[in-house]
């Protein structure tokens, strides 16, 4: 399988775990802000043009390593628990298992796609060929 395949199925993953879990944020009330709510969506937006159709190009790998970096923001958010809820609030809910399962595979998916992303970036920069000079 491609480098890139990887990358944008990797990608893909990362973007639907994200939007999953943003939306048990959402039904715990830990995420009441509309602004924040905008802002995910065009996060999620941009990753997902980057994932499919940039997918070949520098600019789509950089917009997927940084979407990779913003899934791994929220896992770091809800660990220090700053943006998150109390421990015992999300023990005593139905949806603990599902939420925790998320974010975890969601640090796993966006570490990965931040490796592949990095490694595509890193592999373009290499692979430039300088212009020859068509006269010689």
């Amino acid at each position: 399988m491609k480098h890139n395949n990887v990358l944008t199925i990797v990608s893909l993953l990362s973007i639907i775990l994200l939007s999953l879990h943003f939306t048990d944020d959402i039904v715990y009330g830990s995420d009441r802000s509309p602004a924040s709510n905008a802002v995910v969506i065009a996060v999620l937006v941009i990753w997902l043009y980057g994932a499919l159709v940039l997918a070949e190009r520098r600019s789509g790998h950089a917009i997927m390593l940084l979407g990779s970096l913003a899934g791994l923001v929220v896992f770091t958010v809800h660990v220090s628990r700053a943006g998150g809820l109390p421990a015992g609030a999300l023990a005593e809910s139905s949806g603990a298992f599902f939420f925790v399962w998320t974010l975890l595979a969601l640090a796993v998916t966006s570490v990965f796609s931040a490796i592949l992303a990095a490694h595509g970036l890193w592999n373009m920069r290499r692979s430039k060929a300088p212009n020859a000079d068509p006269m010689n």
